[in-house]
């Protein structure tokens, strides 16, 4: 799968309203979810006790934790769309996110993306993305929302 390249605030206002495409899947390991356990001070068993998580929660194993999937976003992005010709991007704001079911062990995601508006703010780009993260083989997404970036391109 080939990212689409975006150069200019002029390029990304051509998309506003479009959706941009979906990344590749991206599998979610235990490994994954114990070093964000211990990157965020998060041990909740639900995450980290596969055993107890495999006998006592309603999802028969371990989760990720919300915001390791929304921590991937980023990455995700990055296979969806390339920005270039930037002096900077900033994450700016994430309105209205809601995480609508729970990413089991070992599950497989993908994020799903569309332009929501573009504002050119003196010059830089303000672009809300409506972003849905995607769990394979299920009909309801991990979390959707809407995320802002802000690109300042080298024009």
């Amino acid at each position: 799968m080939s990212t689409l390249t975006i150069r200019s605030l002029a390029e990304l206002e051509q998309y506003n309203g479009q959706e941009l495409g979906v990344s590749p899947y991206f599998a979610i390991t235990q490994e994954q979810i114990n070093q964000f356990a211990a990157a965020t001070l998060d041990h909740q068993w639900i995450h980290t006790d596969a055993e107890r998580a495999r006998t006592e929660s309603p999802f028969g194993g371990t989760i990720a934790h919300g915001y390791l999937t929304l921590s991937l976003l980023p990455y995700l992005w990055g296979q969806i769309v390339t920005m270039e010709n930037l002096k900077m991007q900033v994450n700016y704001e994430i309105e209205s996110l809601r995480f609508n079911q729970a990413v089991t062990v070992n599950s497989e995601v993908r994020l799903r993306a569309r332009v929501a508006s573009v504002k050119n703010l003196r010059g830089i780009a303000k672009a809300q993305i409506e972003v849905t993260l995607e769990i394979k083989d299920q009909k309801k997404p991990a979390y959707n929302g809407v995320v802002t970036f802000l690109y300042h391109f080298v024009e």
